[in-house]
């Protein structure tokens, strides 16, 4: 489990390690790398270093310093590099005199265009927004492409809220550790493709990050594979209440979402049967959840209807001693009767959108969505699944997971009843709650960019469909096999 730390713990770590070091070593350290990675982007447009342009915008303190330090390295390789104290007068004496010396200027007034923009404005110290010199120069400079020194300046380092002018990057190139912005919120977006550079503080951080990140070998090692020994019952009963005579769709999408979990055996309840029968045979189709029989997880609540029937069908699933997902129409009933969770001991997971948030919590998420999800998730004693371009999961004992492979195609009508059917089948399998959550959301993304290859629209049932596909590409990458095809390829 990777994850990314606050701008507090990177400075403690940093605070540890440059005693050992010898002065200005860090530094050094940070700008190579930062070096490294412009050298690549050159590399791609205008092809080459000689003879580039290079525009740094450059803070006084040693955010700026790492940029002047490494815009040094590019002149010394040809690069025409033009540094712009944005601060006044102020500036990182030491980086400002080595890139001089390098061949490179200063200059209050850069070229109206360049190849490569550094942003060296501000680190993890500074406060949300820019100063007004860096706001007017980033927006009439025209930048083939625009590179962040750590975090993209303006955002807010630990929430990912962009509350004011911000960098907009097309690549940021982090030191030591991911920081909340590049995964989280608004600022995730502003953070372009994320490059890490390794500076030796690995060592020095908490072993717990604020906010933790899945990854491949995570997923694959939660996932429960068939035994020899399993039948259909063993590996997963998972039932879905959804659906209705006005929203049948919800109740086909969320059975092929079921279907395509690790569960050995889908039951379906509600007034949508004959489409579900229709389009799924293999699944069991009953009226109501009461008579839905054995099962060890349910989804209630997509195109399920608020009305007498929808909370009955809700107080159904959750009176059983069993996990349960609850989404859309039963997030709102659980709105108006929250006291329904209250007698609760197995897993809830709640998959708000932030219009359904707004509902359980009385307001919305606002700009610190991680906070805001762990606090809904401690009020109800629950896992919260946020979703939003960056989605978050929030566990009821503070935990926080950020997820990295969402993707705007994921914005259709309909993915929300793919993913819920998914994650009440991950449960039946076995899995505990957040992780659930985490790997729901995790192989959902995985399955859209399959989903969307080569195509400029992706249904839900496009979807559904790819899901199967992106478990396969993670669990065959566990099993040491690969990818089966370029196409496949993450």
């Amino acid at each position: 489990m990777d994850g990314a730390w606050s701008s507090a713990a990177v400075r403690r770590a940093e605070a540890e390690l440059m005693p050992k070091l010898k002065p200005g070593a860090l530094m050094q350290r940070a700008a190579a790398g930062l070096a490294a990675a412009c050298v690549r982007e050159l590399r791609r447009s205008p092809g080459h270093v000689y003879g580039a342009t290079v525009i740094v915008l450059a803070g006084p303190g040693d955010n700026g310093g790492d940029a002047l330090y490494a815009a040094a390295r590019l002149a010394e390789r040809g690069a025409a590099v033009h540094a712009v104290p944005v601060m006044g007068s102020r500036v990182h004496r030491p980086g400002a005199e080595a890139l001089v010396r390098a061949g490179g200027r200063l200059t209050d007034e850069p070229p109206p265009s360049c190849h490569l923009l550094l942003d060296g404005v501000l680190g993890i110290g500074g406060r949300p927004g820019l100063p007004d010199r860096a706001a007017d120069l980033i927006a009439r400079i025209d930048a083939e492409r625009t590179v962040a020194v750590d975090v993209p300046s303006g955002v807010d380092v630990d929430t990912g809220a962009v509350p004011a002018a911000a960098v907009r990057a097309d690549v940021t190139v982090a030191f030591g550790a991911r920081k909340p912005c590049h995964v989280l919120g608004e600022a995730a977006l502003r953070t372009g493709r994320l490059e890490l550079v390794d500076i030796g503080l690995a060592p020095h951080l908490d072993p717990q990050p604020p906010v933790q990140i899945a990854s491949e070998e995570d997923i694959a090692a939660w996932w429960r594979e068939p035994r020899a020994d399993d039948d259909k019952y063993t590996r997963g009963v998972v039932g879905v209440a959804a659906g209705s005579d006005r929203y049948p769709g919800a109740a086909v999408l969320a059975v092929g979402g079921a279907m395509a979990g690790p569960a050995g055996y889908v039951r379906y309840a509600g007034a949508a049967a004959d489409y579900v029968r229709i389009r799924r045979a293999e699944v069991v189709c009953t009226d109501s959840a009461a008579e839905a029989g054995r099962t060890q997880a349910w989804l209630v609540g997509p195109g399920l209807g608020t009305d007498e029937h929808g909370l009955a069908e809700l107080r159904t699933v959750l009176a059983r001693p069993i996990p349960a997902v609850i989404d859309a129409d039963g997030l709102s009933l659980i709105g108006e009767h929250p006291s329904l969770l209250a007698e609760r001991s197995e897993a809830v997971v709640l998959t708000p959108h932030d219009r359904e948030f707004e509902r359980l919590y009385g307001s919305p998420p606002g700009d610190d969505r991680a906070g805001a999800a762990a606090a809904l998730a401690k009020r109800l004693n629950c896992t919260v699944l946020l979703k939003g371009h960056h989605t978050v999961v929030a566990a009821s004992d503070g935990a926080v997971y950020a997820n990295q492979t969402g993707r705007p195609a994921l914005a259709t009508a309909g993915s929300g009843d793919v993913l819920g059917g998914f994650l009440a089948s991950l449960l039946a399998s076995g899995m505990d709650g957040a992780r659930a959550a985490v790997a729901a959301a995790f192989l959902q993304g995985r399955a859209v960019r399959l989903a969307s290859a080569g195509r400029r629209t992706v249904t839900a049932s496009d979807i559904a469909a790819a899901l199967p596909a992106a478990v396969g590409t993670v669990l065959s990458r566990r099993d040491g096999r690969g990818p089966t095809s370029p196409r496949r390829r993450v």
